[in-house]
């Protein structure tokens, strides 16, 4: 029970990372330990092996379980607080990420240390979200009436966005707030959980794009972390750092526009908070593992 309700709250706390422009839900799993389980059940989910795809879909669905509750919640309150108060957010988004940094660094040290040479993909990653950043296009995109290019376009964000959500590093949500489409999306999802369905042909779209997405991802993630793992963790540390700017900018791309985050604009005490909930989350994993080995040993 205590080990399914551990999932549950990574769920929750994915979901939760997931809802927000800011730390991707990959970035939490990495920060709790089971990154790589999460990875691994989603390749064995789409194999052919039946048996490692019946455990990988248990061990998914305690975990969706929580992230369902966790985007229910998160979504009914996030839509909200952008709307009142998008620097404190943003802020606090900053926080989470800068704090995650280290965090990840701390966890590959091991198998870091001594390979510098790797580092040049730290700058590719954070390259590769500037330029995501500055070819998005700025304004929220009407999704009110679809066409087929709204369609193509809505699907094709949501198959990027989940490509970021699986990768610890940009948020998938940052992502889609730079393509235009995190405010439509957020509300969409709020709305479906107040049971209202008209906003449903768009979340079947995005969804579509998600299911796409993910087959074509976690093969290419799972096969980078097991033949080019070095390569991948100074990626995703680039991915992370570029990912500043993103959120810096995120402002600029709300429904109702503002100037990008600034010195005067910035609140150091919620980015304070937001590296202080990564440490807390840090320090509990590490609780609840030394507990899990004194168990193991009794």
């Amino acid at each position: 029970m205590l080990k399914n309700f551990k999932i549950g709250v990574g769920g929750f706390l994915m979901a939760a990372a997931d809802s927000v422009p800011g730390v991707s839900g990959g970035t939490i799993a990495f920060v709790l330990g089971f990154y790589e389980t999460f990875i691994d059940s989603l390749n064995a989910l789409i194999g052919h092996r039946f048996g490692e795809r019946r455990q990988a879909l248990i061990w998914l669905g305690k975990l969706g379980l929580g992230w369902v509750l966790g985007m229910g919640i998160f979504s009914t309150i996030i839509t909200r607080v952008l709307e009142t108060s998008p620097y404190t957010v943003f802020s606090l988004f900053l926080g989470f990420t800068v704090f995650a940094i280290p965090l990840v660094v701390k966890e590959e040290w091991k198998s870091i240390n001594g390979h510098w040479g790797y580092a040049l993909f730290i700058p590719l990653g954070a390259l590769l979200v500037y330029g995501v950043t500055w070819i998005g296009p700025g304004t929220v995109v009407n999704l009110d009436h679809i066409d087929v290019l709204v369609a193509l376009y809505l699907f094709v964000a949501a198959a990027v966005a989940i490509c970021a959500m699986v990768l610890p590093g940009i948020s998938g949500s940052t992502l889609l707030l730079i393509m235009g489409v995190y405010t439509p999306i957020i509300t969409a999802v709020r709305n479906l959980f107040h049971l209202d369905f008209s906003a449903l042909p768009i979340l079947i779209i995005f969804g579509i794009g998600v299911l796409v997405g993910l087959g074509t991802t976690v093969k290419l993630v799972a096969a980078g972390m097991k033949h080019h793992r070095l390569a991948m963790v100074f990626f995703i540390i680039g991915l992370m750092i570029g990912s500043l700017f993103a959120i810096v900018q995120g402002p600029t791309a709300l429904a109702l526009p503002r100037a990008a985050l600034s010195m005067g604009t910035f609140s150091g005490g919620w980015f304070l908070i937001g590296g202080a909930i990564l440490g807390v989350l840090s320090a509990a994993r590490y609780w609840m593992e030394s507990q899990d080995r004194a168990r193991s040993q009794a």
